[in-house]
C-alpha cells in the first residue's frame, strides 16, 4: 500500500512540476499569437486593397512602443471587403460608425513583445488618440473586445470612465488563470481564478488578465456577446462576468446566440446580433440631436 502511495505521490508532483514548466516556458505563446500558423507576421489584406477609407495611425505607447493602427472610415458606398474585415463591412452598414483598430505591440506592423502591462499601455495610447480627434465625436466612443481583445477592453473602460462612453464584450475570458485550466486540463487543481481548490501555481501566470475582477469595477454601460458554442472560451465565462458586472451595475445586458463559436458569433448571430448592438448603443449612447445628419457618429476602437 505505502508503494502505491509513493507511486500515486510522484506521479502527482511528477505532473505538477511539468506543469509549472509548461507555464514558464510557454505561457506567453499561450496568451499571446501575434502570427496565425501558416501566415506571416505582416497584414495579409489591408483597408485599401478592399476599397475601405481609412488612415494609417503610428502611434507612440507611454514606454515609447511604436504602434500601428487603422483608422478606417464611414464612407457611403463600403461593400467590396472579404476575410476578416468583412465584420468591419458590416460595423460600417449597420452601425453607422467609424472603425479603430489597433495592432497590439508585436502584433501586425507594431513594434516590441506582447505583455499584459505593455497592452495596457498601448490600448491607453489608442484611446488617447481617439480623444483628441476633432473630426468624430469623441463623447460616444465605444470600446469592442472579443476573447482578449475583451480583457484589454475591460480594463481600459473602467480605467476611462471619462473616455469610454461604452462597452461590448465578446466571447471574453474570466481570467488567464481560469483558461490555464481550460488548455491544459490537468492542471485546473492547481491554477486558476474562479474555481475552488488549492491554486498553487497560480503565482507563475505573468499575464493573469482578470477580467472577472474588473468588470465589477465598470460603471459605465456593458453588452455581453456569448457564441453558445465557443469551442476556445467556455460559454459559462461570460454568464460568470455578466453576474459579476450586473450586481454592481444596472446599465448590462447579456444576448447568447446558439450557434455561434468563437470568431463567428457575429456571423452566426446574423441580424439578431447586429440589432444587439444597435438597440445598445441607441438606449446608452445616443446620437445628440445637432449631429444626425452626420455620417460620423459612433466610434469604435476594435481589436
Amino acid at each position: 500500500m505505502v508503494t502505491y502511495v509513493s507511486a500515486l505521490l510522484y506521479g502527482v508532483g511528477g505532473i505538477v512540476v511539468a506543469g509549472m514548466a509548461l507555464l514558464v516556458a510557454f505561457q506567453e505563446k499561450l496568451v499571446y499569437v501575434p502570427v496565425l500558423p501558416g501566415l506571416t507576421k505582416s497584414y495579409q489584406i489591408t483597408p485599401a486593397r478592399l476599397r475601405l477609407s481609412y488612415e494609417d495611425v503610428w502611434l507612440r505607447s507611454s514606454d515609447g512602443v511604436r504602434l500601428h493602427a487603422w483608422f478606417i472610415k464611414l464612407f457611403p458606398d463600403c461593400r467590396d471587403i472579404a476575410h476578416r474585415l468583412e465584420m468591419v463591412r458590416i460595423m460600417l452598414q449597420r452601425l453607422n460608425c467609424n472603425v479603430f483598430m489597433l495592432s497590439y505591440r508585436g502584433y501586425g506592423a507594431s513594434d516590441g513583445y506582447p505583455s499584459q502591462h505593455g497592452i495596457i499601455r498601448d490600448a491607453q495610447a489608442a484611446l488617447d488618440h481617439l480623444s483628441q480627434r476633432t473630426d468624430i465625436d469623441t463623447s460616444r466612443i465605444i470600446v469592442f473586445g472579443r476573447s482578449l481583445g475583451g480583457a484589454v477592453g475591460a480594463v481600459l473602460t473602467k480605467n476611462n470612465p471619462d473616455k469610454v462612453a461604452a462597452l461590448i464584450l465578446e466571447n471574453t475570458f474570466t481570467s488567464i488563470l481560469d483558461m490555464a485550466g481550460v488548455l491544459l486540463p490537468f492542471l485546473k487543481w492547481f491554477i486558476g481564478k474562479s474555481s475552488t481548490g488549492p491554486k498553487i501555481l497560480n503565482f507563475l501566470v505573468r499575464s493573469p488578465w482578470s477580467t472577472i475582477d474588473v468588470v465589477g469595477q465598470i460603471k459605465q454601460p456593458v453588452l455581453f456577446m456569448s457564441g453558445l458554442q465557443d469551442e476556445m472560451v467556455p460559454p459559462v465565462h461570460m454568464q460568470m462576468l455578466y453576474a459579476k458586472a450586473a450586481a454592481h451595475n444596472k446599465q448590462c445586458l447579456f444576448m447568447d446566440f446558439p450557434t455561434g463559436m468563437h470568431m463567428d458569433t457575429w456571423l452566426a448571430g446574423g441580424d439578431r446580433y447586429w440589432r444587439a448592438i444597435q438597440q445598445f448603443i441607441e438606449q446608452h449612447v445616443p446620437e445628440k440631436k445637432e449631429n444626425k445628419s452626420s455620417t460620423n457618429n459612433n466610434d469604435f476602437e476594435a481589436r
